[in-house]
This record gives structure tokens, sequence and C-alpha cells, in this order.
């Protein structure tokens, strides 16, 4: 898709779809790519078969969150090296050392920053976190 005003402004804007069945339904994409900005949705612990991945259990969920915004970063031509903020939303504020623990492992060395709060609830009510991501591609970076 291409974006702009005028014949000298074109910005490509790539849109990335992880299967969701909540995508077509909302109508929101996985990841957006404009320039060098990649933004990743509000990821939720979805297995593949559209169940909720690891119920009860948040060092799973967080897992799958972290393979799911992996993929769309990739799809996005980024990686979890480009990524400058994460967000986590938690139904249980208690769980943020394990789901903290899991983000340490992945960007230990990248130090985004990051948010942590509780929200009541999600869609699904297994759903224990979602995962947000922003990531910033060099130019020369990426580009399919």
């Amino acid at each position: 898709m291409i974006l702009g005003t005028n014949a000298h402004e074109v910005i490509m804007r790539r849109l990335v779809s992880s299967g969701s069945p909540y995508e077509p339904k909302v109508g929101i994409s996985r990841a957006v790519r404009v320039g060098s900005l990649v933004t990743v949705a509000g990821t939720a612990p979805l297995g593949s078969d559209g169940r909720t991945a690891g119920k009860g259990d948040p060092d799973t969920q967080a897992r799958r969150c972290f393979e799911i915004i992996s993929a769309a970063l990739e799809g996005a031509g980024a990686s979890f090296r480009h990524v400058v903020r994460t967000r986590i939303l938690l139904t249980r504020i208690e769980d943020w050392q394990a789901v903290a623990a899991v983000h340490g492992e992945i960007f230990r060395d990248i130090r985004p920053v990051n948010t942590i709060m509780q929200v009541s609830s999600f869609v699904d009510p297994d759903w224990l976190v979602e995962i947000e991501a922003d990531a910033v591609v060099e130019d020369d970076e990426g580009v399919a």
C-alpha cells in the first residue's frame, strides 16, 4: 500500500498478518511498517490452533506472545534487535516478575524502554498477558 499526499511524498505501508481470527473481525494487522517504524499490536498468547496457549501460566503465555511478535517483526523486515519500546499488559500484576523474566531473556542486551501495567481483563478471560512492541529499522535494513 502506498500513502502520500503528493508526487514527492511516497510512503510505503506494509501490513503484516499473523493469521489471528481477530485481525479480520476487528480490522487490524499484527504489525504495520511505515518507513523505518514498525508497530506490533497487542499480542495475545494464541496458539496456532486459535486457542489460548499456556492457560494459567504467565511464563508460557509471555513466551508465546514473543514468538508471535518475532514472526511479525520478521514479516516487517525487523527483529528483536530493532525494538525500542515494549508494553506488557497483565490481568494479574503479581505475574509481572515471571513475564519480566521472559522479557529479560530476550532483551537483556537490547534494553528497549518498557511499561508494565495491569488491566481489568482481555477479550478472552484465559489470557493473562498481552504484549506490544515498537521497532525502528534503519532505512537500508529490511527492505524487500
